[in-house]
């Protein structure tokens, strides 16, 4: 998308009178942006009905012409919803192909509708409508996965598993608060995308090429007429920030580091050897080779597409990092990567609701495996700590030594003989079996935010309350 222009009248004219000839076909190849910016079509005919309407409130065209353009745009959106218009590389992009098209439908009076703008700020309103929009429907997509998290949340709020650190045993928790980790995280990003929101809550069309414009237009009709908060205040700034691009792609990659992280969780679990959840057929495919084999495909897809997105991001943050102010031809790549990223990441989140909600949870594999590495070691310390009056530290001794010793006799903590821990410490006394299984372990942690069902029941109801 190169700089304003107001010649229309044939492809080889386009680069108006400063020019002999047209591009050759190396600079058209590399100038051209249809191929990827007629995504913009129904943000670009939106724009020029705001902006021909206010010009037309204004007197700066008459209300003839600006009712001929209207009309004429809307044509132009129909016929290209229906699959009837005809995209044309030599007209660059989607700004010229729309207004080409204007002038053929409704002559002389298309060339009015440039008045007052450029392709500048043009495209500027153009992209941040489209980006808006699409934060709108993250957030959507956003709150369907947290809810489909609570129902799980819910549901399992009881269902005693391994919690890990390290990926080693830790202690026990429930699935449930399990859940409720992911709940907060999606929480965040959709928070994020909020203020995302906000801050690009600014129309830009008004700005023209970058030093506003002489005539007396109404950049408050425009915004409001578009459904922005109110205009840019800078018009150097206006045409040169693709702050909100870069924000955008910054919420999506860590929106999908999350979902990786998930998707990491569900490719370990439903391997045999953890054997937690078993996704169904929707969302795994088989081998070629190996019959037996039911491969988590969906998950391990959403946790490769975070690496796209990531490389999204990067590729944004160096094209915009050495350009002076304001426009420059570098910026016609930034749709590229946000419209992947987009994509990218409306699938993997999709995916992701999808599987929340239509795996199986193995709760007896999980309260099996609860119990295992000694994941109780901790409330035998708080026993000690409140029972027997011992400082922390102590306990913390006394309990690795039960824990050896439970080890050299291949069992766990709750099976050493009374008399086994009572040589290890003399006050410990029959009432310490009461804390050693994963039940009371997770029962008893009711600080706020705690693993406790009670604990988790309330952190649902609050996030119920506000999704």
């Amino acid at each position: 998308m190169a700089d304003d222009t107001t010649d229309t009248k044939s492809s080889n004219q386009m680069w108006g009178g400063r020019f002999a000839s047209g591009p050759d076909a190396i600079m058209e190849e590399i100038n051209a942006s249809i191929g990827f910016d007629k995504k913009l079509f129904a943000q670009d005919i939106r724009g020029s009905i705001a902006h021909a309407t206010m010009l037309a409130h204004q007197g700066i065209i008459s209300a003839e012409d600006k009712d001929k353009i209207v009309h004429g745009l809307n044509t132009i959106l129909s016929e290209i919803e229906s699959g009837n218009f005809e995209f044309s590389r030599q007209l660059e992009d989607i700004h010229m192909n729309v207004e080409a098209r204007l002038a053929t439908l409704i002559g002389p009076a298309a060339g009015r509708l440039h008045t007052a703008r450029s392709r500048n700020d043009q495209v500027a309103l153009d992209f941040r409508l489209w980006v808006k929009e699409e934060l709108q429907k993250t957030e959507q997509m956003l709150t369907r996965l947290i809810a489909a998290f609570l129902d799980r949340a819910e549901e399992h709020a009881e269902s005693v598993m391994p919690g890990f650190t390290h990926l080693q045993t830790a202690q026990p928790v429930t699935f449930g608060h399990h859940c409720m980790a992911y709940v907060e995280m999606f929480g965040r990003d959709r928070s994020r995308v909020r203020h995302a929101i906000e801050h690009l809550d600014e129309s830009p069309i008004g700005a023209a090429a970058l030093a506003g414009t002489g005539y007396p237009i109404d950049r408050h009709m425009t915004a409001k007429a578009l459904g922005f908060r109110e205009p840019t205040r800078n018009s150097i700034d206006t045409v040169s920030d693709r702050d909100f691009a870069i924000e955008f792609l910054s919420i999506a990659a860590i929106a999908g580091m999350h979902l990786s992280r998930l998707a990491e969780e569900i490719v370990i679990w439903s391997t045999p050897q953890f054997g937690f959840v078993r996704l169904s057929d929707a969302f795994s495919t088989g081998s070629s080779i190996m019959p037996q084999k039911k491969n988590p495909d969906a998950a391990e897809l959403v946790r490769a597409k975070t690496g796209r997105i990531n490389g999204s991001l990067v590729a944004l943050l160096t094209i915009m990092k050495g350009l002076p102010l304001a426009y420059s031809k570098d910026m016609q790549e930034d749709k590229e990567q946000v419209f992947d990223a987009a994509e990218s990441l409306e699938l993997a989140i999709a995916a992701m609701t999808g599987m929340v909600r239509d795996m199986t949870v193995n709760t007896a594999r999980m309260k099996a495996a609860a119990g295992s590495g000694y994941s109780t070691a901790t409330d035998l310390a708080d026993w000690l700590v409140r029972e027997a009056g011992l400082p922390f530290r102590d306990a913390h001794h006394v309990t690795g030594r039960a824990v050896a010793l439970a080890e050299s006799k291949g069992c766990d903590l709750a099976e050493l003989p009374l008399s086994c821990l009572q040589a290890i410490h003399p006050d410990i006394t029959d009432k310490v079996y009461d804390v050693l299984t994963v039940e009371a372990s997770v029962a008893s942690r009711k600080s706020f935010g705690g693993t406790a069902p009670s604990e988790v029941r309330n952190q649902i109801a609050f996030w119920r309350a506000r999704n």
